[in-house]
Formats: C-alpha cells, structure tokens, sequence
C-alpha cells in the first residue's frame, strides 16, 4: 500500500503504546490495553482520537468520570462490556457511547471475551479537568498537560 500523504494517515503506520500513569494496583489491570494516538500523529490540539485495542480479559480504565472533558467511544470489532453505575451492557461493531463532561456516572470498558475488541475514542482537551474514580483509591487532575493520580485524600503514591 502506498503510504499516504499529510493530511491523510494510515492508523497501522501510528506506532501502538501500552502505557499508563495509573499507579499500582491500577496499572497492571489496564496492562492489555494499546492504543494508537490519531489526533496527535494528525497534529490535533483541541481533542484526542485513538484507537485502542482490548486484549481479552482487559480492561480500558477504572471506573471513572470527567469534571471538563466529554468522551466518545465507538466499537470498530468486537464486543466490549460498558460498565456504567446503571449496570452492565453489551456493545457490539457499529455501537456507540458519549460520556458528558461533569456528569457523575462513572464507566469503563472490559473484554469479557476471548478475542481482541477495536473502538475508536474521542475525547476533548478541556485544561483543568479532573477525573473522579467511583471504585477505586484514585484521583486524577490534569497539570501541564499530564495526568497526575493521587489518592481521594490528595497523597500521593508511593
């Protein structure tokens, strides 16, 4: 295939990472997560897209919710659990979910089957958000650009 040319890109060409700044216990629940960053190989300042691979068994985040920033995700293949504080639902290929800024219904995406799941997320770049976490000993505030996660009482870990 021809590799295309600016503006256009070809996701397979976009380098795939596995990081996260979650601390333990957090880190090694996400550890089958890989995302390839859309909206920064495109140049994009304002709002983030990825595509982002769930091995099976993984899961996309803790339980969480935005204080400024919205999110969308969107099932390319596969079919991934939407854990949401009403309960548990099944989205399959074609599926989609929006998640508003400062609504507080903490959610998250688990693989609960035996093959990979492939969903676009999109989400904004709002400086001076915050992510709460229903489920978890964690708190996240975005500084200078970079997540910064503490515990619910602002310590940090060690």
């Amino acid at each position: 295939m021809t590799k295309p040319n600016p503006p256009a890109l070809d996701p397979g060409q976009v380098p795939e990472q596995s990081i996260t700044g979650y601390p333990e216990p957090y880190k090694s629940r996400v550890a089958g997560r890989h995302k390839r960053h859309l909206g920064d190989a495109a140049g994009l300042r304002n709002f983030g897209v990825n595509v982002t691979r769930l091995d099976p068994g993984a899961e996309s985040s803790m339980r969480h919710w935005h204080s400024k920033q919205d999110e969308f995700i969107y099932v390319l293949e596969g079919e991934v659990t939407l854990v949401t504080d009403a309960g548990r639902q099944k989205l399959r290929r074609g599926m989609a979910a929006g998640f508003p800024a400062g609504k507080a219904d903490a959610h998250q995406l688990v693989n609960e089957t035996k093959k990979p799941v492939l969903y676009l997320e999109i989400g904004d770049r709002t400086l001076g958000d915050g992510a709460s976490y229903s489920e978890a000993d964690l708190a996240a505030k975005l500084v200078d650009g970079k997540w910064v996660f503490t515990h619910k009482d602002g310590s940090p870990y060690k």
